[in-house]
């Protein structure tokens, strides 16, 4: 994933993209950058690896080396970003977040066109925010250049971009699969990726940018270059897991959202209790699984818990790690027991989502060795079927990566693909033994996930506007 945060003022705007920037942290683990633009200096840019440094450590002396009128942020799990670039159309910085799926051949077709060259890394990969600049280079101008972008690249963009005149110009991905929200205060415009980094920082929401829009942000105000499309089709997995608490896209929280989640997830699964397995406890997987853990808590009438309290000071994100053996060590290392609220305990937790399982196991297996009675699961959202194709989530060298593709294939072999749709709903029997198996898996005492209708129904917007591909592969 990846985040974004630009401002355009008439003081001096570090300071509020240093400080916004910072609140895309939750967003990104690999690399962060800003590059600002000033009357005497111009175009300036730093990058920083953080992977194992949060991104106000790394920055904070950006202070000392760059100042300006206009600036950009982004947090990035993909290549180094904001990069500075040399055109006909003058000097810029970019930043994009999102995912190329045909860079090869983008690239081919752009090398052969242009007879050029790019500066290659490890592998002979090239860094796709430098091609994305290219493509929109070789339009002569910046509307163009995005146009031809947005039809060209099978994945997502959303584009920020400092020109060297100061001004800033946004560009939401052709189907408005993340968000751009724009903001304005006395001294300026900003932009943004989670609302609340605006609002902390003292501007007013404008209002969020439609599918494929185009705006340019000057200190008093926005012109639209290029208006939006009439389709969307904005990630439904933002307000489930990616998006903090705090933020609302589409004029809808996320944390409400997640309660209103919990909620119809338990008016579902409490039919199904009897004195004999109705838990002791609802309780929430930290940190994102907490709050749709409080909304199924309030709904069924038992009383939520925390068993375990993760320690954050040190260890603030257990995938920081490279190799998965050290994010899984990290993860139980985190973990730390609130025994008189395990011991001999019927808990149930809920989790934003399953995905791969890695760490749900060590979570259950460190829930027992403190001697919980039983640990039932439920899944915030539906089975995850399909690796994203549009963001960074989910994706991996194999949908076998995902634990209920996984698990169907060792039910069935091949043949279990085509029957997924079966698979992903409760009440068939190709269901039902997916559930069991999984269960088994990690010795669950129950699971269950959230059915694809109920989670529409607690983001509450058109089902048609929402991308739920990894669910349905539908796109």
């Amino acid at each position: 994933m990846g985040g974004y945060f630009g401002v355009v003022s008439r003081g001096d705007a570090l300071s509020d993209v240093f400080f916004g920037t910072d609140y895309h942290s939750h967003l990104g683990t690999r690399r962060a950058g800003v590059a600002a633009c000033s009357a005497d200096k111009g175009l300036q840019r730093v990058i920083h690896n953080i992977e194992n440094s949060p991104f106000r450590t790394k920055f904070e002396d950006i202070f000392d080396e760059m100042h300006g009128t206009s600036a950009i942020g982004c947090i990035s799990d993909s290549e180094p970003q904001p990069l500075l670039i040399r055109s006909r159309m003058g000097a810029f910085a970019i930043s994009v977040t999102g995912v190329v799926n045909n860079a090869e051949a983008l690239l081919e077709k752009y090398l052969e066109e242009s007879h050029g060259h790019f500066d290659a890394m490890t592998g002979g990969r090239v860094n796709s925010v430098e091609l994305i600049a290219a493509m929109i280079a070789q339009k002569g101008d910046f509307v163009a250049g995005l146009r031809h972008v947005q039809e060209s690249v099978e994945g997502s963009a959303s584009i920020l971009i400092l020109k060297e005149d100061g001004n800033l110009i946004a560009a939401r991905d052709k189907m408005g699969r993340l968000p751009i929200q724009v903001g304005k205060s006395e001294e300026g415009m900003c932009v943004s990726f989670e609302s609340f980094a605006m609002h902390k920082l003292g501007y007013t929401k404008v209002r969020e940018l439609g599918p494929g829009e185009i705006v340019e942000l000057t200190p008093d105000g926005m012109t639209t270059l290029a208006p939006a499309g009439e389709e969307m089709r904005i990630c439904a997995f933002l307000w489930s897991y990616y998006g903090y608490p705090t933020t609302s896209y589409e004029g809808i929280n996320v944390e409400a959202m997640r309660n209103r989640n919990g909620e119809e997830m338990a008016e579902w699964d409490v039919k199904n209790f009897t004195d004999e397995n109705k838990p002791d406890y609802i309780c929430g997987v930290p940190d994102s699984g907490t709050p749709h853990a409080i909304g199924y808590a309030n709904k069924s009438g038992i009383p939520f818990a925390r068993p375990f309290i993760k320690y954050t000071p040190t260890w603030q994100k257990s995938f920081m790690p490279a190799s998965q053996k050290e994010r899984n060590k990290v993860a139980k290392m985190k973990q730390i027991a609130v025994h008189e609220l395990i011991e001999d305990k019927k808990l149930l937790f809920v989790d934003d989502s399953i995905v791969r399982g890695t760490q749900l196991k060590e979570t259950v297996d460190f829930l027992y060795e403190n001697r919980a009675k039983e640990v039932h699961m439920r899944s915030a959202c539906p089975p995850i079927m399909y690796s994203c194709k549009f963001l960074n989530f989910s994706r991996g060298n194999s949908e076998m990566e995902l634990i209920a593709r996984r698990t169907i294939v060792e039910l069935e072999g091949e043949e279990g693909n085509n029957h997924i749709e079966e698979y992903s709903n409760p009440d068939t029997e190709r269901g039902k033994k997916l559930r069991r198996a999984i269960a088994e898996k990690f010795n669950f005492a129950s699971l269950e996930f959230q059915s694809l209708e109920g989670i529409i129904k607690a983001i509450g917007m058109d089902p048609c506007k929402l991308c739920t591909y990894c669910w349905t592969g539908k796109e």
